[in-house]
């Protein structure tokens, strides 16, 4: 009797988290934001070198209280929203009024600070008014956390887009009109009152978040709470204050024209980390870092290695671009006043990959719970920035805040990368290799060929190697799966 054939083994295909899709719905109402506020900023900074530079210290000091509220409470509730069996209603009422709390308290903090520095009263005005509206972004992000536990990024994207046109068609429309600036800063009040209203209204309409209410026992647990997140909000703090530090002593010792003249660049190469730290690595792949370490730790392994190669290789491609490029595309948006942020950009690109990395080890060190050992990285790294800012730039401003900015990143990013290869081996030396020779043969294309004469020739060139190098990433990613059927 024939034997019957035995069963083919049951193809099981690796999990599809729809990262790329996600990011795109993220990315695209991020870029009509970008867009948006790059318009304000550059229509700004055309009209008037000094308002451009109030308005950046005035945004600066706002960016703080964001901080603390999204990536100071954001991260412990993206945990807490994970957990089973959990009343999300309640978390969410309970973040959100922790969040009051640190809006207030960080916005009587700014008033405080200003009256300090002894700045204008107009600078006052302004900062006071922008701080309100950007510190209300913190609150309204609890909500949208919500929506991406629910994986549901598109309703986010969809309410921001229509916030940010509200907010910077205002703001763009009194820019043209003449109006005083703490009036034109309203539009981030604007914006975000629609952000708060939207992301109640899309996370209460969710499954999952039908009831949102304060109950007496959730109030008891609010403190636990506080207490928990308290690790979070020093980190937020700390970090922020060493990023945004440099900008107060640069103020301190050259006032807002230079500061005009640093955040022209600053702006431009900071706005990719963000790009990628908010978007990719803190809306889409952090919540999946938490969930894979808690149920498959060799898929949350898999996953970090693939980021952190993808992450160097898209990184320097955009350093040599941002760098080789300066003076065009700083002239050619901003003009020729700005000559001096042209070449501090060129120092400022190296910022790009140690943003990029850290963000990444920084995350993946959040979702093992190692906030407190992230804490002491935070502290150690804002000791460093205050050190090199007062020694630094009293002696050369300019050059001064570039230098303490890029070794303060460098160091942190050092320190957090070394620990999460040294524990979870997140970088490939097969893939470092690879990035290496790619870098190499880009050098030898540049150098061969920059003597003709037309700069373009050479700079295209340069990255023929990394568009070999993602195709191969490719097709190797494509093979994985297939493999991970077979098995």
């Amino acid at each position: 009797m024939p034997q019957k054939p035995p069963a083919a083994p049951k193809v099981v295909p690796r999990p599809s988290y729809g990262i790329f899709s996600k990011f795109l719905q993220l990315a695209g109402a991020q870029w009509i934001h970008d867009a948006l506020h790059t318009f304000f900023l550059i229509y700004l900074a055309r009209l008037s070198t000094s308002d451009y530079g109030e308005f950046m210290v005035a945004f600066g000091l706002a960016s703080i209280i964001l901080f603390l509220g999204e990536f100071g409470l954001n991260q412990p509730l993206v945990a807490s929203l994970c957990k089973k069996y959990s009343h999300k209603g309640d978390i969410l009422a309970q973040y959100t009024l922790l969040k009051g709390v640190l809006l207030v308290a960080g916005w009587v903090g700014v008033v405080i600070f200003v009256y300090w520095q002894g700045y204008t009263p107009g600078l006052k005005n302004l900062v006071m008014v922008i701080s309100a509206g950007v510190g209300l972004e913190a609150i309204a992000s609890s909500f949208f956390v919500a929506i991406r536990v629910e994986g549901r990024q598109d309703l986010e994207g969809r309410i921001r887009v229509v916030a940010g046109i509200l907010g910077y068609g205002y703001a763009i429309a009194l820019l043209t009109l003449g109006a005083a600036p703490h009036w034109i800063a309203l539009f981030k009040l604007i914006e975000n009152v629609v952000n708060l209203i939207g992301g109640v209204w899309m996370a209460l309409r969710t499954t999952e978040f039908t009831g949102l209410s304060l109950k007496r026992k959730s109030l008891a647990r609010t403190w636990a709470t506080a207490k928990n997140g308290t690790v979070f909000v020093l980190m937020a703090l700390a970090a922020i204050l060493y990023n945004k530090a440099n900008l107060y002593f640069l103020q301190s010792q050259g006032g807002p024209i230079k500061v005009a003249q640093y955040s022209v660049t600053w702006e431009l190469v900071d706005g990719i980390s963000i790009l990628v730290s908010n978007l990719l690595l803190r809306s889409i792949l952090y919540p999946l870092f938490v969930r894979l370490w808690k149920s498959d730790r060799t898929e949350f392994t898999r996953l970090a290695n693939n980021s952190v190669r993808w992450l160097i290789g898209a990184s320097i491609p955009i350093m040599f671009v941002l760098y080789i490029e300066s003076d065009r595309i700083i002239g050619l948006i901003y003009g020729g006043a700005y000559y001096d942020a042209m070449w501090m950009q060129k120092w400022l690109v190296g910022t790009i990959i140690c943003g990029f990395v850290h963000n990444l080890a920084a995350y993946l060190m959040m979702s093992q719970g190692k906030q407190r050992l992230l804490l002491f990285v935070y502290i150690g790294g804002l000791g460093i920035n205050l050190a090199l800012c007062s020694t630094l730039i009293p002696m050369d401003p300019l050059l001064g805040t570039c230098l303490a900015m890029l070794i303060t990143k460098a160091a942190v990013a050092l320190t957090t990368t070394a620990y999460c290869q040294a524990t979870m081996r997140i970088i490939d030396i097969k893939s470092m290799w690879r990035i290496a020779a790619a870098c190499a043969a880009g050098a030898v294309l540049y150098l061969a060929t920059y003597r003709f004469g037309i700069r373009e020739i050479p700079e295209i060139l340069a990255l023929v190697p990394f568009i070999f190098l993602v195709r191969q990433w490719q097709r190797e990613l494509k093979a994985q799966k297939v493999q991970a059927g077979i098995n």
